[in-house]
């Protein structure tokens, strides 16, 4: 039996409706509003380490890693150890 990885983003971790949702989500915002590709990238990264990362959701605030890495407006929601900032 094959088991999804815990540990990764929506898509890695086999959540492939989800992550359509969210990827469409993702699209119908304003640019204005989300970080440049690099610093997406970025944040997804530090994301993917973090122990509060489970199935594509932080386990800190609830929300899905992908939709809160994107917007300019969002930081870490680990208050003790932020990972990284808002813009």
């Amino acid at each position: 039996m094959k088991q999804n990885c815990k540990k990764c983003l929506l898509l890695e971790a086999g959540e492939k409706k989800a992550f359509e949702n969210v990827k469409a989500y993702i699209d119908n915002l304003d640019d204005y509003l989300k970080v440049d590709d690099s610093v997406y990238s970025t944040r997804l990264d530090c994301c993917k380490k973090c122990e509060f990362l489970i199935s594509g959701m932080c386990l800190k605030c609830g929300c899905y890693a992908e939709i809160r890495a994107v917007l300019k407006d969002k930081c870490c929601p680990d208050t003790e150890n932020k990972k990284w900032n808002k813009i």
